[in-house]
């Protein structure tokens, strides 16, 4: 792929006297059309003239015809045509197919698309991405599904691009809420229950506190008390949160262990509370801090200084907030792990949050914040299992997995398998991924059972199906890629087309990097399945002349390896069989 790129970049560059690195935003791989034949790179012209390499004013057409007049066909590149501002690059085919899988012949697969002069532009680094981050002592509510999943994309995307990425799981394990479950679990609470289902005995607790504290101010004044005792590091309630600390965290890990996901780092807000009282001083040096009519204090964030857009820093009565911590958080992490990148991955009720953090921190002197970033999703609406109305992720998880298994028994294609139970728990999760996946993330979505598990159509079973498909024909014809491998067997349309749709792979990438949006590699992904659906109708291995089946499953085994690659940084693991 980069050496078909080079060589039409090298023959712009030399019939236009530029230097070859102008024309590589401007040079984009075609979308196949499944229908009819089509140029595999164009040209675009409006990019160029926008870039200052070609004149600004003009026709744009007549200008694209007498660029298309200077270059010649050669052995690289058999036509070229012009129309509507674009010029089109149809490539040899035998020397597309040849230096397009030349990779997969050497072993050098797992790079596919990675070495693109695309990618010399960006700059990497160490990022941090903070995701998941759900609450101590509460079972893991669906709510916190995309958090996960999301940020373990960003997480997987910009390391697959050659960064430093550091997974941080930042733990709400701090404030007001931690003195009412202290409050109700001296009232409430059992240390027996506590050891046979540590989080579901802590649900019921806060439960039952947060309805008698509707009607009870003394609930109230002890969830106070035992907050301020936490805030001044008192042993007996330290020692009880940090019990309840503990064991959110080891059952969270069995969870994150389901989903593939893992993380470098497990802080929390209680981290930074120490810290908070140095940004407290900062402010106030600084002239930033304010007194409210209400006795809390506050930073103005209105430009006209008036007090109509403010930040609460501490309450009335001295203790911290969350965007307190937030702020005195984000300083110990630039000063700990020197990064280049922060990425928040919260739900967009939290926009405006991080909007006043990062002005904070910008106002405070810290130029690094302009390199914060808070990428937002939208709600899940109607995810539900069969037994009742509150959700936890563990029990959507083992309903996938039980549909999934259900599904691949009623079904005449599924392969018998050693392990079942974790074939379908791993096609589960993707179909829970992909459909998630598929739209922009700010949108809110409505959560579909039956059109998530579909074994056709654009699912993650889908996905998985194509998957363990081409893994079961590469190991029906193992010995064939023994043959010398002739490129000149893959010109037909069929296996043109995932050629050309590999063409794209890294612009893909390069787009996903751009914006933080998965929608792009999946469907990516999902078109790659149906073009690979029709070759597998259309371009036989077995009974076919050696040299044909050889070329045919160099072609198949590098669709596999794109789709498993593919699959890795959506955060499925791709399955063998099902």
């Amino acid at each position: 792929m980069v050496r078909l790129f080079a060589c039409l970049i090298f023959q712009l560059a030399k019939t236009l006297q530029q230097s070859e690195d102008v024309f590589v935003p401007a040079l984009t791989a075609v979308p196949v059309l499944k229908k009819r034949p089509s140029a595999d790179f164009r040209l675009s012209l409006e990019t160029l003239r926008v870039n200052g390499i070609l004149a600004s004013s003009g026709d744009l057409q007549l200008q694209t015809e007498n660029l298309a007049a200077q270059l010649k066909p050669d052995s690289v590149v058999g036509e070229i045509s012009a129309r509507q501002g674009l010029i089109y690059f149809k490539l040899n085919r035998s020397l597309l197919a040849e230096k397009l899988l030349e990779p997969f012949g050497k072993g050098e697969n797992n790079n596919f698309g990675l070495n693109s002069e695309l990618f010399e532009t960006l700059k990497r680094g160490t990022i941090l991405v903070e995701f998941s981050s759900p609450n101590i002592a509460k079972k893991f509510h669906a709510g916190h599904l995309r958090s996960t999943i999301i940020g373990n994309f960003i997480a997987n995307l910009k390391q697959s691009l050659g960064n430093n990425v550091i997974r941080m799981n930042y733990l709400g394990d701090w404030g007001m809420q931690f003195g009412l479950l202290g409050a109700g679990f001296s009232r409430f609470g059992c240390m027996e229950k506590l050891k046979e289902n540590p989080l579901q005995h802590l649900f019921e607790v806060y439960v039952q506190v947060n309805k008698e504290a509707e009607h009870s101010e003394d609930i109230k004044l002890a969830a106070k008390d035992f907050f301020r005792q936490l805030e001044q590091h008192e042993n007996q309630a330290m020692s009880l949160w940090q019990q309840f600390r503990e064991i959110t965290v080891k059952e969270y890990q069995h969870i994150y262990k389901r989903l593939g996901v893992h993380f470098d780092v497990y802080s929390g807000e209680s981290f930074h509370q120490a810290q908070t009282q140095e940004v407290i001083r900062e402010l106030q040096s600084r002239g930033l801090l304010k007194t409210s009519e209400k006795g809390t204090s506050v930073v103005d964030l209105s430009p006209n200084g008036d007090m109509s857009n403010i930040c609460t820093i501490l309450r009335s009565d001295g203790t911290t907030l969350y965007i307190t911590r937030d702020i005195a958080a984000a300083i110990s992490r630039k000063e700990k792990y020197c990064f280049d990148d922060m990425i928040y991955v919260t739900d967009k009720s939290q926009e405006n949050h991080f909007n006043q953090l990062f002005h904070i921190l910008l106002t405070m002197g810290n130029s690094w914040a302009e390199r914060c970033r808070h990428v937002s999703f939208g709600l899940v609406q109607g995810m539900k299992t069969r037994t009742g109305e509150v959700v936890f992720l563990e029990d959507v998880l083992d309903e996938a997995r039980a549909r999934m298994l259900h599904n691949m028994n009623q079904s005449n294609t599924t392969k018998e398998l050693e392990n079942p139970k974790d074939t379908a728990e791993k096609v589960g999760i993707s179909a829970l991924i992909v459909q998630d996946f598929k739209g922009p993330l700010r949108s809110d979505y409505k959560f579909d059972w039956d059109r998530m598990l579909q074994a056709q159509g654009d699912t993650g079973v889908f996905l998985q199906y194509t998957h363990a498909r081409l893994c079961s024909l590469m190991q029906r014809n193992e010995g064939v890629e023994a043959a010398a491998f002739n490129p000149s067997c893959l010109c037909d349309r069929t296996g043109v087309a995932i050629l050309q749709h590999l063409l794209r792979y890294d612009e893909v990438l390069y787009q996903s990097d751009q914006d933080l949006q998965p929608k792009y590699l999946v469907n990516f992904l999902l078109k790659l399945s149906h073009f690979i659906a029709s070759a597998h109708r259309e371009l036989p291995v077995k009974g076919s002349p050696p040299d044909v089946a050889q070329a045919r499953l160099r072609l198949f085994s590098a669709a596999r390896s794109v789709l498993a690659s593919g699959m890795r940084i959506l955060g499925i693991t791709p399955v063998q069989k099902m």
